[in-house]
């Protein structure tokens, strides 16, 4: 069957409309700089190496001295919202790029989730080399899937590239999945129920189901066998959703082409780095930043507050004042300069409400530790004897999600009330601080802990509670335990946290929660062990015991910055 592809239209200048909307966000998001305007060619076919060919639009700057090209490829249209960034970028003096991933919204061949970017993103450079406008200055910039399609263009640089700027992006997809242990359920799926639908439900509507997906989804999320369902849900057109659940091992055939950890190493050209702190890819973002500074690579990282989704809206405008900051000395200057920022690392710190810079992420410092108390407060001495503290954990009541770094809109900072009152949450606290405390980096929590169901995860949150007692979440993690480990003794459980830098104020507290699992954002344990993955058909529950004896001790281990 041949697929009719969209005819290319002439370059035509944006509507009325379109110009008015442009001016409005220059002055919302504060941009700088002079506006040249620029033109649009819409629908370009540019050809994949194995016959596909990837629609793609051209917005071509109203200058005769354009600063460069920057290239974006999207899986999500080349429509609004994705088009601000390129429109903005124009506007500035630069030829814009934006292009569709294979099989979307016009582009033929088949979408398998990052799959075939490597091989798309060099044949799109191999298609700007023949345009007659493409000077051999070349960026690429976009945040999340848009910043994956940038560490896969990474993985061979191209001589033409001159710098990066990646937004809260992962580089490795079977850690962003399973990392834990625990495939991330509630992220990906909705992921997957949005991309077989996008291009069925456009504007309000897509805005409406965008908003109902929890509410749509939470049948699917409790439902056994979870592979059976979630393939109902996305209308079985998404059968690499199933591959993901099923397929914890990470040298499986099927994350073959979904890590791009190389591209850490063979990145040549300056990258700027943005994240926030409630971002489900922070902790790769991260990553990102200590491996290219380690290797010596010019790099910048931006950490914000909010969630994944909040990046594209309350932070487009400082987001986009930065980049076009770096662009004109990355892409503009004919002989980019070298001079790095004195301080290239800057960070929003939470709880404070102010941006900090830093020489470095973390800062260097030493730690804060307090110790779990029977009675249930955070303590800095250890205990000396006490009552050990259980919870039940019922997959069939499973502790449920409150916020945090999600991908949907839920996520973020929320009151935990709700959660710190049920059976199967444990909470210690410390007293109301008598000064500040500074959390610079990622926080740890050691328990003793001993089960009686070899199938257990740990989940712990840190909150900051504030004078009148409302509790907010600013850090957490959870860990899948070794279902091998014997029963019969205490061991030490250690789980890292989510990194942060969050300031506790004086008078508040400090909150540690303990449950057996964040369900759904994380797939609950069912306690069987059934294999593969998402086709377990029964729940056990599991009484976990977190231990306060000498010898036995758990803590919470806080980095501080130094003065």
């Amino acid at each position: 069957m041949t697929t009719t592809l969209p005819r290319p239209t002439a370059p035509t200048p944006p509507s009325p409309a379109a110009r008015a909307a442009d001016r409005f966000l220059t002055r919302l998001m504060r941009l700088p700089g002079t506006r040249y305007g620029y033109r649009v060619e819409r629908n370009l076919p540019a050809p994949a190496r194995d016959g596909a060919v990837l629609m793609t639009d051209h917005y071509a700057p109203a200058t005769d001295r354009p600063k460069g090209t920057v290239l974006v490829r999207t899986p999500y249209g080349r429509g609004f919202p994705g088009t601000l960034e390129a429109r903005v970028y124009a506007d500035h003096g630069y030829h814009v790029v934006l292009q569709s991933c294979r099989g979307t919204f016009g582009s033929t061949g088949d979408f398998y989730p990052m799959a075939n970017e490597a091989d798309d993103a060099q044949d799109a450079v191999a298609w700007l080399r023949t345009q007659p406008w493409f000077d051999g200055r070349l960026a690429t910039s976009g945040g999340s899937y848009v910043g994956w399609t940038q560490w896969a263009l990474l993985m061979d640089p191209p001589a033409e590239l001159r710098t990066s700027l990646i937004a809260v992006a992962p580089h490795d997809m079977h850690d962003a999945a399973h990392g834990s242990g625990a495939f991330r359920l509630g992220d990906f799926l909705s992921f997957a129920e949005m991309v077989v639908n996008q291009e069925r439900f456009t504007g309000l509507r897509a805005m409406a189901r965008m908003l109902t997906l929890n509410r749509r989804l939470a049948p699917v999320f409790g439902a056994l066998p979870l592979a059976d369902a979630a393939d109902e849900a996305t209308g079985h057109r998404a059968p690499w959703f199933r591959e993901w659940l099923t397929t914890p091992e990470r040298d499986d055939a099927v994350w073959d082409r979904l890590k791009l950890g190389d591209a850490l190493e063979r990145a040549n050209v300056p990258v700027r780095l943005t994240a926030c702190w409630q971002d489900l890819f922070l902790d790769q973002t991260l990553q990102q930043y200590e491996s290219l500074r380690t290797r010596g690579v010019d790099v910048s990282l931006t950490v914000g507050p909010g969630t994944h989704q909040e990046q594209g809206q309350k932070g487009m405008g400082r987001l986009l004042r930065g980049n076009l900051a770096w662009l004109e000395t990355h892409l503009a200057e004919e002989a980019p300069a070298q001079a790095r920022a004195a301080l290239p690392v800057e960070v929003y710190v939470t709880g404070q409400g102010a941006w900090r810079h830093l020489a470095e992420w973390p800062p260097v410092g030493g730690e804060t530790v307090r110790y779990l108390q029977p009675d249930g407060r955070l303590l800095a001495d250890e205990p000396t004897s006490g009552t050990p503290s259980t919870y039940v954990y019922d997959p069939a009541n499973p502790t449920p999600t409150l916020g945090g770094p999600l991908l949907t809109l839920d996520g973020g900072s929320k009151d935990n009330a709700k959660l710190e009152n049920r059976p199967d949450v444990l909470t210690f606290t410390t007293d109301p601080l008598t000064t500040p405390l500074e959390i610079m980096g990622t926080p740890v929590v050691d328990l003793a802990h001993s089960r009686n169901n070899p199938h257990a995860d740990v989940f712990v949150r840190l909150c900051d509670v504030d004078p009148k007692g409302v509790s907010r979440n600013f850090a957490e993690g959870l860990l899948r335990l070794d279902p091998t480990s014997p029963l019969d003794q205490v061991q030490t459980v250690r789980v890292r946290l989510d990194a942060c830098a969050h300031q506790v104020k004086a008078g508040h507290r400090i909150r540690l929660l303990i449950a057996g699992g964040s369900h759904p954002r994380y797939t609950r344990n069912e306690g069987t062990g059934a294999t593969p993955p998402g086709t377990g058909t029964e729940l056990r529950p599991c009484t976990h015991t977190v231990h306060h004896a000498p010898g036995a001790i758990s803590r919470v281990v806080l980095p501080t910055p130094s003065e």
